[in-house]
């Protein structure tokens, strides 16, 4: 095993020393930045990682769990270490990694977390700490998917993890203090939903398309940005990304029309065209600045691949977000 882990340490380490452009192959991708170096984390073995320092030049970092966490094969047996949909936060002086761990298409499903002191490989502090399940998704038990985390912290600094995909909607959890675990009592929400089929078992994904829920606080608003549609399907894939925006991070969300998010609203941002079969899954931030969405689209010319993109958001007049680069 030993011998093992060095020959992939070795392999990351050779490829880590790539540089990619900005259309490398991403899903999910999530960003934050520390001193002048950007970090992308996106799904893929171990939870990929990409560093940059211009946001357009990207070199491949070592996974976060070069093994997988031991207790993911007690939520998906024999788990490969395909881990999904990180999300990652700076809070008092560390960075927490949430992270999905499930099976396709089912609620077998289960939200991690892990921390770190810093995100610098050649720091003498650099270590992931994995802390295990903070929430957990079970078949015929749960009708929502413990899966797409995204922590954000209300006006009165008390944390929420915002998370889910089909099922009967988007929800949102409070979280302890230490950001570890679920409060107590236990305050829940559903944040974003669309009609499914009522004849449907509980088991079944549904019709209900919706997914990635991430929360960005702007001008007194907080904005929900969430994935309506298929993801993951090649050509077949459709996705795309709407928007709505309320007052408080607990909702309700409306989009432009003034419709709940709750009764299946959502203002469209982006989605696919001939040159990209969908787009989705995005983050949105604050660098230096300017505020930018990033998000994956798979690439119509290259059987559907999934790329990054980058785009600087710009406000109307009635503070609702649109690309200033387009999909083209």
């Amino acid at each position: 095993m030993n011998q093992l882990v060095s020959k992939y340490g070795l392999l990351l380490m050779f490829i880590s020393t790539v540089a990619f452009a900005q259309d490398i192959r991403v899903h999910d991708p999530v960003v934050i930045q520390q001193d002048d170096t950007f970090y992308l984390f996106c799904t893929g073995r171990g939870i990929s990682c990409f560093s940059s320092k211009d946001l357009k030049n990207w070199e491949r970092q070592l996974s976060v769990f070069p093994e997988k966490p031991t207790w993911t094969d007690e939520v998906v047996p024999d788990f490969k270490n395909h881990i999904w949909a990180p999300d990652v936060s700076f809070h008092n002086g560390t960075y927490y990694l949430y992270y999905s761990v499930s099976a396709f298409a089912k609620n077998t499903s289960a939200i991690g977390v892990a921390t770190n002191k810093t995100l610098n490989p050649s720091d003498a502090n650099y270590k992931w700490k994995d802390h295990g399940i903070v929430i957990q998704s079970v078949p015929n038990r749960d009708l929502w998917n413990a899966i797409d985390p995204n922590l954000i912290f209300d006006d009165e600094n008390t944390p929420w993890l915002s998370f889910g995909s089909f099922w009967n909607g988007l929800k949102m959890v409070k979280l302890n203090p230490d950001l570890l675990s679920v409060a107590e009592p236990q305050e829940w929400f559903t944040i974003a939903r669309r009609e499914r089929s009522f004849d449907l078992a509980d088991t079944n994904p549904g019709d209900a398309a919706l997914e990635a829920p991430f929360i960005f606080k702007k001008n007194g608003f907080y904005y929900l940005f969430l994935s309506w549609d298929l993801c993951c399907r090649g050509e077949k894939s459709t996705y795309k990304v709407v928007v709505g925006r309320s007052k408080k991070a607990t909702g309700p969300y409306l989009d432009k029309t003034g419709k709940s998010l709750f009764e299946g609203g959502g203002s469209l941002l982006v989605e696919g065209n001939k040159n990209w079969y969908g787009a989705g899954h995005n983050s949105t931030y604050t660098f230096n600045g300017k505020d930018y969405m990033f998000y994956h689209a798979y690439d119509a010319n290259d059987n559907g691949t999934p790329r990054l993109r980058i785009s600087e958001l710009q406000w109307d007049e009635n503070g609702w977000p649109s690309l200033k680069t387009k999909l083209e």
